[in-house]
């Protein structure tokens, strides 16, 4: 047998006599990095690989260690196996049933006898430290189908012989074993022992329901998280902790902004301060529209499905759409606004003077989330997106995406959200159009992203059932990533509407859709900005910007008047006469997060000057009426992030 050769990431070479493992790599290299490593990358796949991979001649292998990112993933992961383990090794009658990894942590869902209790996850927490400090070996076995089977069986696991029966034929079948005799269905990836698992904390317990169907087995779902370190853990459980100050429900509700009510489940009930703050957002962005050259448009709410079948939508997404009866007819609300823009496009023959056709569309939409999803805002049934449609044509598609990024960096360093990364989500494997198709689409952005210099990762299989996606990330202030914009090629609605435009050879062409947003959903960028914010939204954006309050009943009438030479000025300003001490007025308005108050005394009303107190608990006196509405007129107009009060008090 000829040599077999792994290619590393400093394009130097391992040979072998024969196929290798990852694990067999690292040791080749040397005992630490033996030692360190949990899993690997191969040939540049973004899929993390088992340790116990076999490699082939010829790919190139980069190896994941202790303390990397991604092998990050690998920890958790064998965490969960730990858990599922430390439940049936205190309780034997507990069935397991699947446990992955997700954004911070992971979860395993039981089928277990008796209800778990705080106190069940305390035990559950002890015992899973007990294993990792026991170091059990992990080992990895394969199994054929009716071998595994039979073990299931006999165990009586109806869960595992469910998912091995939704296997496809030639799938691997394999179980991880660790601590001798107990194993667990399972693909991996996972740690050479548990001792590399160095800090776990079991978090919370949830109810859930098999395959996430509400008309199957109700089980227990127990939260937790592991990582390098307890440095790092103790930093997420500060983080957890300040999450919960942050929750924009309960922002929502102390700021007076929004509501729910089971009246209208997912459907958010927005305040007149909310709705302030809404809006302020949707000028924002149509200030910005105007700017890129957009025209905005209105689609109707309510079409025949006959619209979604054309678009796809119908075949791909209708277990997320809400439909009715109508004149012996079947509609759809809205789910989304592209096939109504497709329709406007044909509305009126297109030359390619035409193009690029930008659209903008507010309009409300309407999509089913199961009750066990929705929260808050972040995941609701009604909502506007800042959605926005491009048709151009294939040789304009570069500059256009180009021109999109631009905006939204734009947009986000406005709002002081510089943390994002981009994923570039490929071909999903329920979609439309043919692969030549999507080799086009998703080449382009490539190669926009390319051109532009931006990272980027790539997201396998994550795309829109229409076309590949670009999804930015935006990281907020406690490290947790949200997918908020986006911009999707499409070449095949384009397809399916058959929409065209006159080229200057005088003959039809067919436009690319570009399908983007910036901020997402309206509601869900709300909830999540509040959050980034901790609800110290820029004044700009705040539903009241300034508070009078006077010191005693005397102060009454001028305040009044400084409360209508505000107002008069286009500030959302209001006056707190309530017959209440200084001390109490002050603390409710920094509760309400108001940017400025005036304090007025006598002193105030005989010199004509006013005393500032700002947000942050400093003082500004001897203010004259004039500078202080010329700088919050500044801080206003100019979007500003920091009052520039508050910048010059810093």
């Amino acid at each position: 047998m000829s040599a077999i050769q792994i290619r590393l990431p400093d394009n130097s070479i391992r040979e072998f006599d024969h196929q290798p493992t990852i694990l067999e790599v690292a040791e080749s290299i040397g005992p630490k990095l033996a030692k360190d490593t949990i899993g690997g990358l191969i040939d540049g796949d973004p899929e993390v690989r088992d340790l116990r991979t076999v490699l082939k001649d010829g790919q190139k292998l980069e190896i994941l260690t202790m303390g990397s990112e991604k092998g990050l993933e690998v920890v958790r992961h064998s965490a969960a196996h730990v858990m599922a383990q430390a439940v049936q090794e205190i309780w034997p009658e507990v069935k397991a049933t699947i446990g992955p990894v997700i954004d911070n942590g992971f979860y395993y869902d039981f089928d277990s006898p008796f209800q778990f209790t705080p106190e069940h996850l305390s035990k559950i927490e002890k015992k899973m430290k007990e294993i990792i400090k026991r170091g059990d070996k992990i080992e990895k076995q394969v199994l054929e189908r009716a071998e595994a089977e039979k073990t299931f069986k006999s165990m009586d696991e109806s869960y595992k012989l469910e998912l091995i029966e939704g296997f496809d034929a030639d799938s691997e079948i394999s179980i991880y074993k660790q601590g001798g005799d107990w194993f667990d269905l399972c693909r991996g990836p996972h740690v050479q022992k548990t001792s590399q698992i160095k800090a776990v904390k079991v978090l919370s317990l949830a109810g859930s329901y098999w395959r996430g169907d509400e008309n199957r087995q109700s089980l227990q779902r127990v939260y937790a998280t592991a990582f390098y370190s307890q440095k790092d853990l103790d930093e997420h459980l500060k983080n957890l902790e300040e999450a919960k100050k942050r929750d924009h429900r309960k922002l929502g509700k102390e700021l007076g902004m929004f509501y729910f009510d089971q009246l209208s489940p997912g459907g958010p009930f927005f305040t007149p301060k909310g709705t302030i703050v809404y809006n302020e957002f949707l000028d924002f962005l149509r200030e910005k529209y105007r700017k890129y050259d957009y025209q905005e448009v209105i689609t109707p709410q309510v079409y025949d499905v006959d619209l979604y079948k054309q678009s796809g939508h119908y075949q791909n997404y209708k277990e997320n759409m809400y439909f009715m009866e109508v004149d012996d007819r079947q509609f759809s609300l809205k789910p989304m606004n592209c096939p109504g823009h497709c329709v406007l496009y044909t509305q009126e023959k297109k030359s390619y003077r035409d193009l690029p056709w930008r659209v903008a569309d507010f309009g409300r939409l309407h999509r089913y989330e199961r009750s066990g999803v929705m929260h808050g805002l972040t995941r609701v049934r009604t909502f506007s997106q800042d959605d926005g449609h491009i048709f151009c044509t294939l040789d304009q598609m570069q500059s256009e995406i180009e021109s999109f990024v631009s905006m939204f960096k734009e947009i986000y360093h406005a709002l002081g959200m510089e943390d994002y990364k981009i994923y570039l989500s490929t071909r999903p494997e329920k979609r439309m159009g043919s692969d030549e198709v999507w080799d086009k689409a998703e080449a382009a952005l490539e190669n926009a992203l390319q051109r532009m210099e931006l990272p980027f990762q790539v997201n396998p299989g994550d795309g829109a059932f229409y076309g590949p996606k670009l999804d930015f990330m935006f990281v907020d202030a406690l490290k947790r990533p949200w997918q908020l914009g986006t911009l999707q090629a499409d070449f095949n609605l384009p397809e399916a509407f058959d929409l065209s435009y006159v080229g200057d050879d005088n003959s039809e062409h067919r436009p690319v859709m570009l399908h983007r947003a910036i901020l997402g959903s309206l509601e869900r960028f709300i909830g999540v900005y509040l959050e980034h914010t901790a609800g110290h939204l820029p004044t700009w954006l705040m539903p009241q910007q300034v508070r009078v309050m006077n010191l005693t009943d005397r102060q009454l009438d001028y305040c009044k008047s400084l409360t209508e030479q505000l107002k008069a000025e286009g500030l959302r300003v209001d006056f707190d006469d309530r017959s209440e001490k200084l001390g109490f007025k002050i603390r409710e308005a920094q509760l309400m997060k108001i940017p400025y108050m005036l304090v007025i005394g006598d002193k105030e009303e005989e010199s004509g000057q006013i005393s500032v107190r700002l947000k942050n608990g400093t003082t500004k006196y001897g203010l004259k009426m004039e500078d202080f509405v010329s700088q919050v007129k500044k801080d206003v107009g100019e979007r500003m992030l920091k009052s520039p009060l508050i910048e010059t008090e810093s």
